[in-house]
């Protein structure tokens, strides 16, 4: 379940406006009223949305939250079209966005380092440059407590097939499951968040 978490990206420079566009509709495909971000917004009722129906991301890597101030459950938007909320999310917990921000994505490359215990003890698995859609089937079973980026943008699934909770990992270091937003340190599954400016036909398409 995921929980009020801070982010290292916070501290990281944002990621320039113009390179971000996505537009939120009222109602799902892509009806009723709808409103344009180019830039994060805490709290999509202060700009007169009254909900999330459905998402247009047309340019850049986004990601959602299901509370105010950018905390809560995530959900990552690469580009494309989300007609409704299960093309967002399957962890059927909550159909609630009130939060946007773009996910600063700054290279071609891909390393990621996740370990068993907090402040990176214990067993790891390290990643370079490939998505895993299953930790089991690599050999490791074991618990994720902290996590280091070394490059690239991630986002890790609580279940195996990108399945379930969705966690952000930008490029810096997580060394207690907290940091990224998880009460149970239990993910088996990660992928790349890969930008069109850098991966024009590697982008990932939601599961239909």
């Amino acid at each position: 379940m995921a929980t009020d978490h801070q982010n290292p990206a916070t501290k990281q420079k944002q990621p320039v406006a113009s390179n971000f566009k996505l537009v939120i509709y009222e109602q799902e495909n892509f009806q009723g009223r709808c409103h344009e971000l180019t830039g994060p917004c805490n709290n999509i009722q202060e700009a007169d949305v009254a909900k999330v129906g459905s998402v247009l991301v047309l340019c850049g890597p986004w990601v959602g939250y299901e509370q105010p101030g950018c905390k809560g459950e995530q959900y990552v938007f690469e580009k494309g079209e989300y007609p409704r909320w299960d093309a967002w999310t399957n962890s059927r917990r909550s159909d609630c966005i009130v939060a946007f921000r773009p996910i600063k994505v700054d290279s071609q490359e891909h390393k990621i380092v996740l370990y068993e215990n907090p402040s990176f003890a214990g067993k790891k698995i390290e990643i370079i440059d490939d998505d895993v859609p299953s930790f089991h089937a690599h050999g490791y079973h074991e618990k994720v407590s902290s996590v280091r980026v070394q490059c690239g943008t991630w986002v890790g699934y609580q279940y195996p097939g990108y399945r379930g909770y969705q966690y952000l990992f930008e490029k810096g270091e997580f060394k207690e499951c907290s940091e990224f937003g998880v009460v149970l340190p239990h993910i088996q599954s990660v992928r790349r968040i890969r930008d069109m400016q850098y991966h024009p036909r590697g982008a990932f398409q939601p599961s239909t």
